[in-house]
């Protein structure tokens, strides 16, 4: 994405969001526009990759803060129009006409330089406002970062607190089989370029100004690649299908973002690849909840068990429990297995949480409901005086 891209592209109109949004707000839109135009999931659509490229490149740019920054500042600054006026001042003797075309270079294989991220917005002008001095040697840029990449995995409950190892299917640029990444045709290899002597950057002159800008020979990569590779024609990255095995860590949560460094989208011509984020839906299941580190699970229990009290046996995620019913136990009361829920990362396991429910039968036999009867005449009456008392208040 070249530099110019940043003022003509409004990446918040791509998302769908206002330029306030908060960081939440813009991963949701972008996931939900990912979810919607992923290749995978329009298949032959060229429309639906364009929107999913389109909405991956805003995302680049907006979920870094630096980034979103310096974008945010350049749009402002280059929309005001500052500099399309004199470079000594607007209207002043001696002033000298520039504009943003004559900034980023125009041309180029690709039509401009690489995108801001390598040099930086600040570092850019930094070097604009030197006074004429030149400059400083420009440090070297090299290849550009690649892209990160987003997807979307769903674990079995057991397996999200137990930690599994799966093979996770991607269809997603990968590094050139036939190149190796460094976008030469096989047998040749990149030259160091001629221009910037492998910087990356030029330094010019521009009347009273001098600043660096990216090489328009190498478009700042800092090679040039004289016989291109003919799978991927230059570019070192081809859309492949590729597997990774992935592991989830015992206790990983629903909604959790997991981090694979170098797993992402590779650089142009050798450069740096960029991450793979994997974002974790957990399936319920069908016994156990989750509250934390802690497993929680309802059990039903008969009115005499509740009463007389018991030994209750119940499953674990791994086996099975017996804890102790005390007499008169009410329902709704919650029991703790120590030890029976989600390992932490300490090595340390929380609970599991049972909480019994007293099932009241709707029908009895005869002889239960003699029974029962017997009794309830043995049974003192609850305590309901301060409630009587309220009653007669208002009657």
């Amino acid at each position: 994405m070249s530099s110019k891209d940043w003022l003509e592209k409004d990446f918040y109109a791509v998302l769908g969001v206002d330029k306030a949004a908060s960081a939440d707000d813009i991963k949701k839109a972008y996931r939900k526009l990912a979810r919607e135009s992923h290749p995978d999931h329009n298949p032959g659509d060229p429309k639906a990759e364009e929107r999913f490229k389109a909405a991956s490149e805003a995302y680049n740019v907006l979920s870094d803060t630096g980034r979103r920054r310096e974008y945010d500042e350049m749009r402002s600054l280059f929309g005001s129009g500052a500099f399309r006026r004199n470079a000594r001042g607007a209207g002043q003797p001696g002033g000298m006409p520039f504009d943003v075309s004559d900034l980023f270079g125009g041309g180029g294989a690709d039509g401009g330089d690489r995108r801001f991220g390598g040099a930086g917005f600040q570092d850019l002008f930094s070097s604009i406002f030197s006074g004429g001095q030149g400059g400083g040697q420009a440090a070297p840029r090299g290849p550009a970062r690649g892209r990160d990449v987003e997807t979307e995995v769903a674990l079995d409950f057991g397996d999200a607190v137990r930690g599994v190892t799966l093979p996770l299917t991607l269809r997603a640029p990968g590094v050139c089989d036939t190149c190796h990444g460094n976008g030469a045709k096989p047998g040749t290899q990149p030259r160091t370029c001629p221009a910037c002597h492998g910087a990356g950057v030029t330094t010019r002159n521009q009347g009273s100004f001098s600043f660096s800008e990216p090489c328009r020979t190498c478009q700042g990569v800092g090679t040039v690649v004289e016989e291109k590779c003919p799978e991927c024609h230059g570019s070192g990255g081809v859309t492949k299908t590729r597997t990774l095995n992935v592991r989830f860590p015992a206790g990983v949560a629903d909604g959790q973002r997991i981090r694979l460094a170098g797993r992402g989208e590779p650089g142009e011509r050798g450069g740096p690849a960029g991450d793979l984020f994997v974002h974790v839906k957990v399936r319920p299941d069908e016994l156990f909840g989750r509250t934390g580190d802690d497993l929680t699970l309802t059990v039903p229990v008969t009115f005499a068990e509740a009463v007389l009290g018991t030994d209750l046996r119940v499953p674990t995620l791994d086996g099975a429990v017996t804890l102790r019913v005390p007499p008169g136990t009410p329902s709704g009361r919650v029991l703790r297995a120590r030890g029976k829920g989600v390992v932490r990362r300490d090595g340390q396991a929380g609970d599991l949480l049972v909480t019994l429910d007293v099932v009241v039968p709707a029908r009895l036999s005869d002889e239960a409901r003699t029974a029962l009867e017997a009794f309830a005449e043995q049974s003192p009456p609850a305590a309901r005086e301060h409630l009587d008392a309220r009653v007669r208040r208002v009657s």
